[in-house]
């Protein structure tokens, strides 16, 4: 199973937000190559930006190296760019994960904004539902 982790959900691992637990379940089961996971490249600039405010520059450094031991960062391309400009969403970074997720064919995006990407044919879900459906195939 191929699953794109929105930026939302690496934060949540990096930071140990509220939603912690569950994300940290999906690192773990990324972790031990129960699933193929991918974050998008474009998204990486996003979280070391986001995560710098809460905790500096060197930890996210090295918290976002343990993050892509984990999570292959997915290429964003030319071509995906102009994709994402033609789909015309609200969110143009969301367009673009969506796009990147299509190219290396993503079973899921797990995302706390699965209204984001209503639009697209790969299913989005939540972390829950991703354990939710984790639970039922293993």
């Amino acid at each position: 199973m191929k699953i794109l982790i929105d930026t939302n959900v690496a934060l949540d691992i990096l930071l140990h937000r509220k939603n912690y637990t569950t994300a940290a379940f999906i690192f773990s089961f990324a972790q031990q190559n129960i699933i193929d996971s991918y974050i998008s490249a474009s998204a990486i600039t996003d979280i070391f930006y986001l995560s710098t405010k809460d905790i500096g520059k060197r930890t996210a450094r090295e918290a976002i190296r343990n993050l892509l031991k984990v999570f292959k960062p997915a290429t964003v391309t030319d071509n995906n760019i102009y994709q994402a400009l033609d789909l015309e969403w609200e969110d143009f970074e969301d367009s673009v994960q969506y796009v990147v997720g299509e190219s290396f064919s993503a079973d899921y995006i797990v995302t706390r904004n699965v209204t984001d990407f209503a639009s697209g044919s790969i299913p989005a879900i939540t972390p829950e539902q991703f354990l939710e459906i984790i639970s039922v195939v293993e």
